[in-house]
């Protein structure tokens, strides 16, 4: 079925430029002055918007070619697909050949999903929720965390993510750590994409973090951050796939905490510096592109290409480490609160992040890898479902899958004078979110996102996840 008024869309979508075409709930796109371009594919449930903006962040981004040679050979995105700040749209998947696009992962790097399991039910944790909530806003929102790490630790988690880590905590375990089981956490370096090692380079770290010697206490470790970012107390509602989720060790009626989280401002720090470096490597005297993206190229700056990928996985190790002290944190605490509770993890996957695939490599902006058997997150907000799925390894989308639902409300649309402050319309009556800012709960709410089962419907028909469980939401940390 065509979307309403579907002629009258891509006529006003050709007045700004695109050439853009509808089949089958896929809308291409490309720029009508880059014909050369890949046509890039957008999958949107029926009755979603299309949004004009972020179409032109798609098809800006599918047109990014180096005048040295590279360029892109395969653009898409997922179904929460929404326009971006930095000018590159939320839910953005591309395949590059002879070139890396910095401004494509942004900032955030290695922004990504947590979800572990707590054989707690839902009485058990309400009992005693008020105790665990004042422990946990003293973490999270009052900096009573101490996750001191040693320099040495410092340098080897910048190097090499979760395993370096861990192998300096086994030496001098500081902070909150010492009460960790270190055996437990190495073995949940399984259930991390890449193991949560990429090849990084402390020297590329911000100074004041890797020092020659001494303790380190850095004040972004174990922080949730800002946006939509969140630690969420979720219930284990139904389980789709019985056996997958068996041997995942997930059942009906658990309790799950799912965090979202990144690199902070590390990522500020790297992403920042690169896209700097990038738009000076320009060559002098030619037009800089009308996107203002900046790709570089292994043809003139092979060395360059090899440092930022360096750096990216810099800041990514730090990601890693960054969700896995978030989690760690609620894991003490509920052991603190509830006595005998082991909280396995049962997957840490990235949704901003560059990743050697296909012919070169494949950058995914708010978009996670969905590879064949792999376990895949997607989050709704925090009055919907969120999801555990698996990846069925879909090529037409680069073997990725959505996020998250995707906002259909700006932050600043939610809080402009006049909007409408309403608990009932905003969707939060009945919400249970700990945050110190009303203005984040707002911000936050659900009626800001669009509907997540409409998001998940659509990729299970495009065979590229498959639904193992369901989890409803309990109450939400909101930095």
């Amino acid at each position: 079925m065509q979307p309403k008024n579907l002629k009258r869309l891509l006529r006003a979508l050709e007045r700004q430029g695109l050439d853009v075409s509808y089949n089958n709930r896929t809308y291409s796109v490309r720029l009508l002055n880059s014909p050369d371009a890949p046509v890039a594919e957008v999958l949107l449930p029926e009755g979603f918007p299309v949004e004009a903006k972020a179409l032109k962040q798609l098809a800006n981004l599918a047109s990014v070619c180096h005048p040295s040679g590279g360029c892109v050979c395969r653009a898409c995105a997922t179904p929460d697909f929404h326009p971006g700040d930095a000018g590159v749209a939320i839910g953005s998947i591309v395949e590059t050949v002879g070139q890396v696009i910095p401004g494509a992962v942004g900032s955030d790097i290695n922004c990504g999903m947590r979800l572990h399991v707590v054989d707690l039910t839902i009485d058990e944790f309400m009992a005693k929720r008020d105790q665990f909530v004042e422990k946990m806003k003293g973490d999270y929102f009052f900096g009573t965390r101490d996750v001191t790490m040693t320099a040495e630790a410092m340098r080897s988690l910048f190097q090499y993510g979760i395993p370096g880590w861990l192998d300096a905590m086994l030496d001098r375990a500081t902070g909150s750590v010492i009460k960790s089981d270190l055996q437990q956490l190495a073995q949940e370096s399984e259930r991390i994409f890449l193991g949560g090692s990429m090849d990084g380079n402390w020297k590329l770290a911000p100074e004041e973090l890797v020092p020659d010697a001494g303790l380190v206490r850095d004040g972004g470790l174990a922080t949730i951050g800002g946006g939509n970012h969140f630690v969420e107390v979720q219930r284990v509602d139904k389980v789709e796939n019985r056996p997958l989720a068996h041997t995942w060790g997930v059942r009906e009626g658990q309790l799950a905490f799912m965090i979202h989280s990144g690199s902070r401002n590390v990522g500020k720090y790297i992403g920042g510096m690169w896209r700097d470096k990038a738009k000076a490597t320009w060559q002098k005297g030619l037009k800089y592109p009308d996107s203002q993206i900046f790709p570089l190229s292994t043809h003139s700056h092979p060395e360059l290409v090899a440092s930022y990928l360096q750096a990216e996985a810099t800041a990514a190790n730090y990601a890693f480490i960054n969700r896995l002290l978030l989690a760690e944190l609620l894991r003490l605490r509920l052991r603190e609160v509830y006595k005998d509770v082991e909280a396995p993890l049962i997957y840490d996957l990235p949704h901003n992040i560059t990743l050697p695939e296909g012919k070169g490599w494949v950058t995914r902006k708010g978009a996670c890898p969905a590879h064949t058997g792999q376990p895949v997150i997607i989050p709704g907000s925090m009055g919907a479902y969120s999801y555990l799925m698996v990846g069925k390894g879909n090529p037409a989308f680069c073997n990725s899958a959505s996020h998250g639902a995707g906002r259909i409300r700006s932050r600043f649309d939610l809080n402009r004078r006049g909007a409408s402050q309403n608990e009932a319309e905003l969707g939060l009556t009945g919400i249970d979110c700990i945050t110190l800012r009303e203005e984040r709960r707002i911000e936050e709410a659900p009626a800001a996102y669009k509907p997540i089962q409409s998001v998940i419907d659509v990729q299970v028909e495009a065979e590229m996840v498959e639904v193992v469980a369901r989890l409803s939401p309990v109450l939400t940390f909101k930095a």
